[in-house]
């Protein structure tokens, strides 16, 4: 016979997905993201111990989490991937620029203390939605500019500046009641495939895993981070028979007992590509815990995956006290951030979005902003140039919309912008040459992208547009690859300004750069703030 409480435990270990968005029709992705009323069966009948939130602005998540917690017996942990703010996520909050950003302020000790502040606001603004696990920060070592997935979530490229970086935003975020997450162990810095998609291997031996990938973890560890999140990657030094994340050698071996980390430990989603087609889903469920997982996230079916767990528990293929002890773990990190009882959060509530962390923002964006060629004063352009914008996924572009400074902004001293997506034939929408003629690009590395930036075809086209001198300008944003190849590429005349962020305020920035010679101060768009280069 089964035990019920051994199956409530075993709930506790579960964090399922759920939508930012109040309503059932709202919902994007309905194959991770479920419906009301299945959600509330997980938290009242499962005893699921946290959710993972995506999508909704942040009026929308105020409630939603609200109505979370109503539904649980035990208080859950919910959960969010805003590396990057909150505003990363849930529009109407801060959002900060990729965290490599912070790695190309020349003063370390400014970027450590912007690392600490964009920690602390990041936390404060995750309380007063109601987030409490904040999944962040990226500790791996971005040393592959080719990597397609972790590039500039990654704080630098080496493991000294990502290890201070990283612990800089650690301490940001105790200032307050939330949990972190160093992710993702044992290191996905060194590939060129997205665990989203397929499963990456790292080859290094056991003395090059333990100089370059491990010293952000072990800092993270001593800096008091809350959970670390496993990745899904081949390590054959340490095991090569099992992905890290169902590996007992890694996560129990090296993790638990070579670094000593107390915390939570949380599987990386098993609905990834990189691990989901390893064994049937409540296979993959029972070998992460049997590895030492505490918490297993986003199992493709919650409820198949506790009752595969139960019965391998009552088989023997899992020990009962490695249950207990990772429910103890996660019954101590929930008491951290749980308020009172009786009290509902309203002295941590905040004004969203103030004028202070958007002041932060612009130092983070000025500061780690490069730029070449020269910038000379020139008559308003005349004709019609063309503002021709390249972006990485037309039908993801929360960045740019026509009120954006990369539209309006040109648009206002008679650009006509015209929007394509590689691998579009860029001869069939190049401009003729003009002195005036603005290029833009956002390209980034991002989940689910397969690729950090170009393609060596697109960049041939953009390379011969270049010599023949159809651009005027060119306006960089997002990867720091890309911008050294163009610096490379370009007439060392040619204006170029990069910048790491690709939010409004970044726009804003570069464009008073780039078009200042025909900006005038009452075209400029104050809403992003009144410091302008």
């Amino acid at each position: 016979m089964t035990s019920p409480s051994l199956r409530s435990q075993i709930g506790q270990m579960v964090v399922v997905r759920a939508s930012g968005h109040l309503l059932d029709h709202q919902i994007r992705y309905p194959q991770w993201e479920a419906p009301r009323d299945q959600l509330h069966r997980w938290i009242s009948e499962w005893n699921v111990g946290g959710v993972i939130l995506l999508g909704g602005t942040v009026a929308e998540l105020a409630l939603r989490t609200a109505q979370l917690q109503s539904w649980a017996s035990t208080p859950l942990l919910i959960a969010a991937d805003i590396e990057e703010g909150v505003g990363q996520r849930f529009p109407g909050a801060t959002e900060f620029p990729p965290p490599m950003a912070l790695r190309a302020i020349a003063d370390p000790a400014q970027g450590e203390d912007y690392a600490r502040q964009m920690g602390a606001i990041t936390a404060q603004e995750s309380l007063a939605l109601g987030l409490n696990w904040i999944l962040a920060p990226v500790v791996d070592v971005n040393n592959n500019p080719e990597n397609p997935v972790i590039n500039v979530r990654a704080f630098g490229e080496d493991a000294a500046t990502v290890s201070r970086l990283a612990t800089a935003f650690i301490e940001g975020c105790h200032r307050h009641p939330v949990l972190t997450c160093a992710k993702h162990f044992p290191g996905h810095g060194d590939t060129n495939i997205d665990s989203h998609l397929a499963l990456p291997e790292i080859p290094h031996g056991s003395d090059r895993l333990t100089t370059v990938e491990i010293p952000p973890f072990a800092a993270a560890i001593a800096a008091g981070v809350d959970a670390v999140m496993s990745a899904h990657l081949m390590i054959p030094a340490w095991d090569a028979t099992a992905p890290a994340t169902l590996s007992q050698p890694i996560l129990t071996g090296q993790l638990r007992q070579n670094l000593g980390f107390e915390g939570l430990i949380v599987t990386d989603a098993l609905v990834m590509g990189g691990i989901a087609h390893w064994a049937s889903p409540e296979e993959v469920a029972v070998q992460a815990v049997a590895a030492g997982a505490d918490i297993i996230l986003m199992p493709a079916d919650p409820e198949q995956a506790i009752l595969a767990i139960e019965a391998a528990v009552i088989a023997g293929r899992i020990a009962p006290e490695q249950i207990t002890a990772a429910v103890a773990r996660i019954a101590a990190a929930k008491a951290k951030v749980m308020p009172p009882p009786g009290e509902t959060g309203g002295d941590r509530l905040v004004t969203l979005h103030t004028a202070a962390s958007q002041k932060i923002v612009r130092q983070i964006l000025t500061a780690s902003l490069r730029q070449g060629g020269t910038c000379t004063p020139e008559p308003e352009p005349s004709g019609s140039p063309l503002n021709l914008i390249i972006v990485g996924n037309l039908l993801n572009m929360p960045f740019l919309d026509l009120a954006s400074p990369a539209i309006a902004l040109p648009q206002a001293l008679g650009y006509q912008h015209r929007i394509i997506e590689p691998p579009q034939l860029l001869e069939r929408a190049a401009p003729q040459p003009h002195p005036h003629n603005l290029l833009q690009l956002f390209i980034r590395g991002n989940p689910f992208r397969g690729t950090a930036g170009l393609a060596p075809e697109i960049k041939a086209q953009v390379k011969c547009l270049l010599q023949n001198g159809h651009f005027g300008a060119i306006a960089l944003y997002g990867s720091p690859y890309l911008a050294d190849w163009f610096r490379v590429n370009c007439d060392p005349g040619l204006p170029w300004a990069f910048s790491y962020g690709q939010m409004p305020a970044a726009q804003d920035i570069i464009l008073n750069i780039l078009l200042k010679r025909q900006i005038s101060p009452s075209l400029r768009f104050q809403k992003f703030g009144d410091e302008f280069i």
